[in-house]
């Protein structure tokens, strides 16, 4: 099969590798309908997690069908149309017992595309399938369903849930790429009294808009004298750091107000100071980790019922083969106004549409 195969820091191809097979009787094998590009990608192509092996294939996100079934599989079966989670769960150890899958110590956790081959393929073998796999009714198109693989339960989890959101309060989310547009969305759940978006570009506050922003103000323009004016000089109940770099997260910790909840979300490949010469009598709540994706089911359940947003953030669609490709205009989302990316095959099904649109060369399909 080809695959996404990292090498070394800056440089990945797509190749042919050794078809995946059953490996375990937990195990699963599934065809790629459809992937996606994470920032988390970029970061392993930057040289920030140096876990990942030369000879790994990327991707930790997809929709597809189940093809072959350990002996001990009991949920999922070959021809199952079905999300594979980022997090993979052994569910019998300590943390995934209390549905902390994301630090499984039984051989799960986050390892597709991290410690073993990843889904930027055109099949993958998934581990632990039981407690890994999420089947998806023939109503959710797989461009919907691939953003409830890691997008969605990280930015609600590890953003909404941990910054402990109530109603009333001001919400403050930094960075409206994919993951900070999912915490957005899914802050308004809780009847917030407004949510604030800041950004480096005018495109993604747009789109900070669309999914439920309030206000919205360019990282160049003073969010913080912002904060401060709505706020009566206060501060943010809640600030969501969806960046991952260290001016972020101090501009988190600077607009909440005394007694609130500073939640980090980015993945951070350079220290950031903790000011605990300002931050000591502030009373702050300050919390940070990976996904657990214990969310998943309630979200999906959500998006059946058209009560999350969702296809508005694929904004480019690509054949599986123009990985390559896909991975610049993911690089390069300044210029290129890309969201989120989706790979398919040369048929995509446009659910908005209800029809087929083949795509040329392994150019993009507008989303």
């Amino acid at each position: 099969m080809k695959a996404l195969v990292f090498h070394e820091p800056g440089r990945a191809a797509w190749e042919s590798v050794p078809d995946p097979d059953v490996q375990d009787p937990q195990d699963v094998v599934v065809r790629v309908e459809t992937t996606s590009i994470c920032g988390t990608d970029l970061n392993i192509l930057g040289g920030e997690v140096p876990r990942v092996e030369s000879g790994t294939v990327l991707g930790h996100e997809a929709v597809g069908e189940v093809v072959e079934a350990g002996r001990d599989v009991r949920t999922v079966r070959p021809g199952d149309r079905v999300l594979v989670s980022c997090i993979s769960a052994c569910g019998r150890c300590r943390y995934c017992r209390e549905g902390s899958y994301g630090q499984c110590r039984g051989g799960g956790g986050w390892i597709l595309g991290h410690l073993i081959d990843g889904t930027q393929a055109e099949y993958v073998r998934v581990p632990f399938a039981d407690h890994s796999l999420h089947l998806l009714p023939g109503g959710i198109s797989s461009e919907d369903a691939v953003l409830f693989a890691d997008i969605y339960p990280t930015g609600y989890e590890v953003g909404v849930l941990n910054g402990q959101v109530a109603p009333g309060d001001t919400v403050v989310v930094v960075g409206a790429g994919p993951v900070g547009l999912a915490a957005i969305a899914t802050t308004r759940l809780y009847s917030p009294d407004r949510v604030v978006a800041v950004d480096l570009t005018p495109g993604r506050l747009d789109a900070a808009g669309r999914f439920g922003a309030d206000a919205r103000v360019l990282a160049s323009d003073k969010p913080e004298q912002l904060v401060d004016d709505l706020t009566g000089g206060l501060g943010a109940d809640v600030t969501i750091e969806a960046v991952g770099v260290p001016e972020t997260f101090e501009m988190c910790t600077r607009m909440v107000r005394p007694g609130g909840h500073v939640a980090n979300i980015g993945v951070h490949g350079k220290p950031a100071a903790l000011h605990l010469e300002d931050l000591w009598i502030k009373d702050l709540t300050i919390r940070m980790g990976l996904v657990d994706t214990s969310s998943t089911p309630m979200l999906l359940s959500m998006l059946a019922a058209g009560r999350l947003p969702a296809s508005s953030l694929v904004t480019h669609v690509f054949e599986l083969g123009a990985m390559e490709e896909a991975y610049e205009v993911f690089a390069g989302a300044a210029d290129t106004g890309a969201l989120k990316v989706a790979l398919k095959g040369e048929q995509v099904y446009r659910a908005d549409s209800s029809s087929l649109v083949t795509t040329a060369g392994g150019g993009p399909v507008p989303g």
